[in-house]
């Protein structure tokens, strides 16, 4: 958040009119600003690290390094802002490789602008967020890899375990679980890292997926 209270945003996209909108759509709310872009994955990684903003928007599709490289250079790096694919790619295996590489949510170009802004304001208070047809991709993705206990029984989770589930499946960040659950982030981690271990799943988003999929 800068001084004036806005949450930050860098883009990292090789379509210059595409940036363009992006920034257009960002002036158009007061909580967010822009405070950089760049053309490829490289110059993204050098702004990141330079201006550490609180969310970073990045396509996967790019000349060069691409996002999905991208975001795994930003993830062995000192940077902690929010990585958020913005792209047009809804290819299973890219949605499901960015979520495996620690990407905070995923998002499709075409969607309208209001709902990417909806998102936007969801993602800096910590939420997971993905464009809601992609739900229900990764719901099939983990329904085919059949890896997953069929019910939150079969995976012998804690009681710990299934109310942090529960949270993860709401949106919440593991400082946000934390903060509800009155115990440390430390804590929030290790219970999550066990948690996966036990629905054999990659990823915090994927666990929210299975959640919702496997408690209605």
């Amino acid at each position: 958040m800068d001084n004036n209270g806005q949450y930050t945003v860098v883009t990292i996209d090789d379509h210059p009119l595409f940036r363009k909108g992006v920034g257009d759509l960002i002036d158009m709310e007061d909580s967010l600003v822009l405070i950089g872009e760049a053309a490829n994955g490289q110059d993204g990684l050098k702004i990141a690290e330079e201006l550490q903003p609180d969310i970073i928007l990045l396509d996967i599709n790019m000349k060069g390094m691409s996002g999905l490289e991208t975001l795994q250079a930003i993830k062995t790096k000192d940077i902690d802002s929010r990585v958020l694919m913005l792209t047009v790619s809804d290819n299973e295996e890219d949605v499901i490789d960015a979520l495996r590489l620690g990407a905070d949510g995923y998002l499709l170009k075409d969607m309208e602008p209001e709902d990417t802004l909806e998102y936007l304001r969801n993602a800096v208070h910590g939420k997971i967020v993905i464009s809601e047809r992609l739900t229900q991709l990764l719901a099939h993705a983990l329904r085919e890899e059949q890896k997953s206990p069929k019910t939150i029984a079969g995976a012998d989770l804690t009681d710990r375990e299934s109310e942090i589930l529960k949270l993860i499946a709401e949106g919440m960040s593991n400082k946000l679980i934390a903060r509800q659950l009155d115990i440390s982030e430390g804590t929030v981690k290790v219970h999550v890292k066990h948690l996966l271990r036990k629905l054999n799943l990659h990823s915090r988003v994927e666990a929210a997926v299975w959640a919702l999929k496997n408690t209605q």
